[in-house]
């Protein structure tokens, strides 16, 4: 059995193809699996466990039926839904994941990271998400209504997006030191992650061994899955 990885899937209401794609696979391929990991940005926003509105309802409640059919399901927060919490651990029957984290893969120790802490020549990113990874920032944020909070949340999609649209390849892309460091520090020679939407499977050597790191495609124009089992890893499209 393939243990199954998707990321940046970015749901959102304005996006209803993308939900019902995701959907169609936690009800299909995702039921043969050993395990499925997201790792980050299943939303496009996620605003705090007691948002009921949609797509985090159906969504939720998806990701509970593929874990009551036996399939662990595994969530790592990522830049757009940092405010997992024991919630939506509760609605969606899922374990939360630190970032980062090593997990055992078909007896191969692998690295899962969401990416962003890989992108550190984006000075900018790392400063906000130092803020709002705050636990005092987050209380506080979390006590304001449903209202506010999603206006802020549209408001820092726009800020977002305007802070990107005029950056280079290179400093939006992960640093090659960083991700050396993260592989030698945790003792792996295989990284999984997603955040910078650029699927591929590189090669590369860590600590003067071959090593690998794959990068999740995002959930914009098709779906991205990776499977992994004893014999190799697979990126795919939907």
């Amino acid at each position: 059995m393939s243990t199954l990885f998707v990321s940046d899937l970015h749901l959102d209401a304005s996006r209803p193809g993308m939900t019902d794609l995701f959907l169609a696979f936690l009800a299909g391929p995702a039921r043969q699996a050993e395990s499925l990991y997201v790792l980050g940005d299943l939303f496009e926003a996620w605003v705090g466990d007691d948002d009921p509105g949609e797509p985090g309802a159906s969504v939720c409640s998806a990701l509970k039926a593929l874990a009551a059919s036996g399939v662990p399901v595994f969530l790592m927060r990522g830049n757009r839904d940092f405010l997992f919490g024991p919630g939506i651990a509760a609605r969606s029957g899922a374990r939360l994941l630190p970032d980062p984290c090593v997990v055992d893969l078909h007896g191969r120790p692998t690295l899962l990271m969401h990416g962003d802490l890989l992108c550190r020549d984006d000075v900018g990113y790392q400063a906000f998400r130092r803020q709002v990874r705050d636990p005092d920032w987050q209380a506080q944020f979390l006590a304001q209504p449903l209202a506010a909070r999603h206006a802020f949340a549209a408001k820092a999609r726009a800020a977002s997006r305007e802070h990107q649209s005029g950056m280079a390849e290179s400093i939006a892309d992960v640093n090659a030191a960083a991700v050396a460091e993260a592989m030698a520090r945790h003792g792996v020679d295989r990284l999984i992650h997603g955040h910078t939407h650029r699927p591929a499977i590189h090669a590369l050597t860590v600590n003067d061994r071959p090593a690998s790191r794959v990068v999740l495609g995002d959930w914009y124009e098709q779906g991205s899955v990776l499977s992994v089992d004893a014999g190799g890893m697979t990126l795919s499209r939907l």
